[in-house]
C-alpha cells in the first residue's frame, strides 16, 4: 500500500486499499499465501492482454478511475485501473482478471481480495454514472491452457456503496495521520539548513541534485571519497520532499554499514528538528527471532493471528517513533507479537524514507509490490548509494538457471505421493537431458520454448501439490523449485534479444543447467526506475562513467557530474610497479616472490597499518607462502582474510586496525567484504596495495559475455572484463584516504597498470604518480613519507 500525498490529497491505489483494510489470520509459510502477498500472484499482463482483444467493442480495457473523498482539511484519492468494462443490455460489469497455473476446478468462489478490488471499482463506477445497479465478474485464467472460469455478482446502488464507505471508513485514521504529519514533516523541513560548513564543490553539487530531482532525471554522480555524497544528496532530497515534489525517498543500499551512514544522515538533521520518518529494512534472517526463519503458526507464535494484530502495531509505532531502526522495530514487535520482518516491511507504507538492500527495489521475486506492482507511477526519489554495484546485482536479479540434478531430486522426493507432480518431473528432465547429450562443454541457444512449455506445465502441478499437500516432509524442497521454476518463466517471458544470452552447461560441481543470462540490466532496471520521478546514482568509483550509464539505463536527459574532492591530492602517493605481472601465464614462485619483496619494502618503510588486496584466495595464499619463507623474522603481525568468515570473525579481522601497534599486514581478496564499505580513518590504514587488475576469471560465461558485447558493437573485452575488474582496483585503493587529514600510499602492482587503457580509467585525482620496481620501492616510499612527517 502506498498513500500518495499531493498537497492536501492523501492517494492511495484501490489494491492497496483492500490487501491492507481487509487481512487477517496467521502468515503461514506452508500456503501460497504465506510464502507471498496476493500481488505476488503472476498476474500474466501478456493473457490480460490478449483476453481485452479479443473481447467485442463493448468492452473497454484498462479503465482508470477515481474517487475522491473530502474531508476535514484534506481529501482522500482512491486511484486505480480497471482490467475491463462491459456495457451490454441489462448494464454494465466490472470485469478484473487474474491469471494462474493451479487448476481452474479447484476455485470455488473469488478469493476475497480480489473481488474486493472488483467491488471498489464497480462502487467508484456506479456513483459517477448513477446505476442502480452494477455486475462484478471475476475472470480466472489458467496461464497454460487460457481455460477460463468466470464468477459473477450483481449489487444495487446501496449495497456496493455501503460496503465500499464502510471500507473507507477504516483507512480514514491512517489517511488522517498521514495529512497530520505531513504539515509537521513539510513545516520541519523548511526550517532545516545543511547541516554542515560546505566543502568546496559541494553546494553546487547539493543544487545539482535538487536540479535533477525537480527536473524528473537521472544523475551519474563520480563522488570521490570526502565529497560528503551522502548528505549531498539526502539533503536536497528531503527539501523536495517538502516542496512536494515526491512522496518519500528511497535510500538503496549494498551492504549493511552504508544503511547506518544513511540512517545517522538523517539523525543529523533531526538534531535540527527535522520530523520526518525513516525505517531500516533489515533481511528476514537477521531480524527473524528464530534461529531460523518458520513463518507458520505452529512454529512461531508471532505468526499466529499476526494480521489480526499488525494494523494496531503500526499505529503504535507510527505514532511514537521517527527513526524506525532495527531496535526499535524488534522492541514493537515484540510488545505487539508480531513478525518484525513484516513490521519494517509494513512500516514502509507509512515512513519518509526507506533504506533499504537493492533487492526491495529491482529484484523481480523480492521488490516491494506494494509500491511498484500496480501501473500507476509513484512519487519516488531513488538514491542509489554504490551504484557500481548494482551492474553485477543486477545480471545476477534477472538471470535464470534450471539444474537437471535438482529436478531429479525432487522427482524421487515426490514419487509414490504425486504421480502428476513426478511426471511433470520427468517431463522437464527429458528436456534437459536432451540438451545434455548435445552438449559437450557450452552450447550456445537460439531460445528455450520446448523447456518452457514443460516448465509451465509443472507450475501447475506445483501450485496443486502446495495447495493440497501442507504436511508433505519435503515441502521446502518443493518450495524452492516453484520458486526457481517461477523466476526462470518471469525471465524467458521478459527478456529481449539484446539483453539475454541462453545456454546451457555444466557447474563447477559438475551439475548440468539451462541459463538465462542477463548481459545488460539496464531494461529492467529502468523499468523499476519510471516507477519514480528521479534517481540519483553514486559512488566513488563510476568510471568510465559511459558505462554505468549504459549498464544502468541511462536515457537522452539525464546528467552526469564529476565531483570535487576536498582532499588535498599531494597526501596521496600514488606508485605503479611495472616490474610485475598477474597474468595467468606468468604466475610462478618468481612472480610470487617479487611481489612479496614489494609488500616487505613497501610496508617497512613506515611503521602502520596495511592492507594488500589480491584478485583471488589462491593468489594470496601464494604470495602469503612466498613472503612468510622471505620474511621468518618479521616484526610485522600478519592476518589473512578467510574464504568464508562469520560476522564475529570479519569484527575482529577490523579490530586489529585499531590496535594502533607496530605494523599490521592484511591479505585480502579484491571485491571481498574488506574491498569496499568499511571506512578505516585517520592512522588506521595508511597504505593499500592493489596486486593485479581486477579481472575476473576467464570462464565459458565471460566468453558469451564478451562475445555478446562485440556483436552489439561494443568493445567486448572492456564490457566484460576491464571495467569490471578496474572498479575492485579502484574501490580497493579507495579504503586509504578517508578524511582530510590522512595521509597514505597506494601502490598498484601489475605492469598494464602503466597502459593507456588503464590509465584512462583513473581517477581526476590520480594525476601524479610515480613508477617503481622492487629494488626501489623502499627508498621512493620513504621519501613519500619524509615529506610528510621529517625523517
Amino acid at each position: 500500500m502506498e498513500g500518495s500525498t499531493l498537497k492536501n490529497n492523501i492517494t492511495i491505489s484501490v489494491r492497496d486499499l483492500v490487501e491492507f483494510i481487509l487481512r487477517s489470520g496467521d502468515i503461514d509459510n506452508r500456503k501460497k499465501g504465506g510464502r507471498q502477498d496476493v500481488a505476488l500472484m503472476l498476474e500474466g499482463a501478456k493473457i490480460h492482454r490478449m483476453i481485452q482483444q479479443r473481447m467485442g467493442s463493448d468492452y473497454s480495457a484498462e479503465v482508470y478511475l477515481k474517487k475522491v473523498i473530502e474531508l476535514d482539511g484534506f481529501d482522500i484519492v482512491i486511484e486505480g485501473r480497471a482490467d475491463g468494462i462491459i456495457k451490454n443490455g441489462d448494464g454494465y460489469v466490472i470485469d478484473e482478471i487474474k491469471t494462474m497455473y493451479m487448476d481452474l476446478d479447484r476455485i470455488k468462489e473469488p478469493i476475497p481480495v480480489h473481488l474486493a478490488q472488483a467491488k471498489c471499482y464497480a462502487a467508484i463506477f456506479s456513483e459517477q454514472n448513477d446505476l442502480e445497479e452494477i455486475t462484478v465478474r471475476m475472470t480466472y485464467v489458467n496461464q497454460i491452457s487460457y481455460d477460463t472460469r468466470y464468477f459473477h455478482e450483481t449489487y444495487t446502488k446501496k449495497e456496493i456503496a455501503a460496503w465500499f464507505f464502510a471500507l473507507l471508513e477504516k483507512y480514514e485514521r491512517w489517511a488522517r495521520f498521514r495529512f497530520e504529519f505531513k504539515k509537521i514533516r513539510d513545516e520541519s523541513i523548511g526550517a532545516v539548513s545543511f547541516p554542515f560548513e560546505y566543502r568546496e564543490g559541494q553546494k553546487e553539487l547539493t543544487a545539482q541534485v535538487y536540479r535533477t530531482i525537480y527536473h524528473s532525471r537521472k544523475l551519474f554522480l563520480e563522488a570521490p571519497t570526502g565529497t560528503g555524497k551522502t548528505v549531498s544528496t539526502v539533503f536536497p532530497s528531503v527539501k523536495a520532499l517538502g516542496e512536494s515534489l515526491a512522496d518519500k525517498i528511497f535510500y538503496l543500499t549494498a551492504k549493511t554499514i552504508t544503511r547506518t551512514v544513511a540512517s545517522e544522515c538523517f539523525d543529523i538533521l533531526r538534531q535540527q528538528g527535522l520530523r520526518l520518518k525513516s525505517v531500516i529494512i533489515t533481511a528476514k534472517e537477521r531480524i527473524c527471532p528464530l534461529e531460523k526463519p518458520d513463518c507458520n503458526p505452529e512454529a512461531c507464535d508471532r505468526a499466529r493471528g499476526h494480521f489480526d494484530r499488525i494494523n494496531d502495531a503500526m499505529y503504535d509505532l507510527i505514532t511514537s517513533a521517527d527513526s524506525l531502526t532495527r531496535e526499535v522495530i524488534e522492541e514493537y514487535a515484540e510488545r505487539h507479537m508480531v513478525c518484525p520482518f513484516e513490521l519494517s516491511l509494513d512500516m514502509s507504507l507509512f515512513c519518509d524514507a526507506v533504506i533499504c538492500d537493492y533487492n526491495y527495489v529491482f529484484d523481480p521475486n523480492v521488490y516491494l509490490r506494494r509500491f511498484f506492482a500496480d501501473a500507476v507511477q509513484g512519487r519516488y526519489i531513488f538514491l542509489v548509494d554504490e551504484a557500481h554495484n548494482l551492474v553485477g546485482r543486477g545480471m545476477e536479479m534477472y538471470s535464470a538457471e534450471m539444474y537437471k540434478e535438482k529436478i531429479l531430486e525432487l522427482k524421487r522426493l515426490v514419487k509414490g505421493t504425486d504421480r502428476r507432480l513426478d511426471t511433470a518431473l520427468g517431463n522437464v528432465n527429458r528436456k534437459l537431458l536432451s540438451l545434455k547429450r548435445e552438449c559437450e562443454n557450452v552450447l550456445v541457444l537460439d531460445g528455450a520454448d520446448d523447456i518452457v512449455m514443460a516448465l509451465n506445465r509443472l507450475m501447475g502441478r506445483l501450485e496443486t501439490f502446495l495447495d493440497e499437500q501442507e504436511k508433505f516432509a519435503h515441502m521446502d524442497e518443493v518450495w524452492d523449485m516453484y520458486f526457481d521454476v517461477r523466476h526462470f518463466l518471469n525471465m524467458y517471458g521478459n527478456m529481449g534479444e539484446d539483453d539475454y544470452r541462453i545456454y546451457c552447461g555444466y557447474s563447477e560441481e559438475g551439475d548440468f543447467l539451462v541459463k538465462l543470462k542477463c548481459i545488460n540490466p539496464k531494461k529492467s532496471l529502468r523499468e523499476r526506475l519510471l516507477k519514480g520521478r528521479s534517481t540519483i546514482f553514486f559512488s566513488a568509483t563510476l568510471l568510465p562513467v559511459g558505462y554505468y550509464k549504459d549498464m544502468l539505463g541511462a536515457q537522452e536527459g539525464d546528467y552526469e557530474v564529476y565531483a570535487h574532492s576536498a582532499f588535498d591530492p599531494g597526501k596521496l602517493g600514488l606508485f605503479i610497479a611495472g616490474d610485475v605481472s598477474t597474468k595467468y601465464t606468468k604466475r610462478n614462485r618468481t612472480q610470487y616472490g617479487r611481489i612479496a619483496g614489494h609488500i616487505s619494502a613497501i610496508c617497512g618503510a613506515r611503521p602502520g597499518n596495511y592492507m594488500v588486496f589480491f584478485p583471488s584466495h589462491a593468489f594470496l595464499l601464494n604470495v602469503y607462502n612466498a613472503y612468510i619463507d622471505d620474511n621468518p623474522n618479521t616484526d610485522a603481525r600478519i592476518i589473512v582474510q578467510k574464504n568464508v568468515m562469520t560476522e564475529s570473525e570479519r569484527e575482529d579481522f577490523l579490530a586489529e586496525f585499531e590496535k594502533g601497534e607496530g605494523t599490521l599486514i592484511a591479505f585480502c581478496v579484491m571485491g571481498g567484504i574488506f574491498a569496499e564499505g568499511i571506512d578505516l580513518k585517520n592512522d588506521s590504514l595508511i597504505g593499500a596495495l592493489v596486486v593485479g587488475t581486477g579481472l575476473p576469471m576467464v570462464c565459458e560465461e565471460r566468453r558469451i559475455l564478451k562475445e555478446a558485447y562485440d556483436e552489439q558493437g561494443l568493445d567486448g573485452f572492456d564490457y566484460a572484463y576491464r571495467y569490471p575488474g578496474m572498479n575492485k582496483v579502484l574501490q580497493a585503493a579507495g579504503r586509504v584516504i578517508r578524511t582530510v587529514d590522512d595521509v597514505g600510499v597506494v601502490v598498484l602492482l601489475d605492469e598494464r597498470f602503466t597502459l593507456g587503457e588503464y590509465i584512462r580509467m583513473f581517477p581526476r585525482e590520480w594525476k601524479s604518480r610515480e613508477m617503481i620496481n622492487v629494488d626501489n620501492a623502499a627508498e621512493k616510499i620513504g621519501s613519500f613519507w619524509d615529506k610528510w612527517y621529517g625523517c
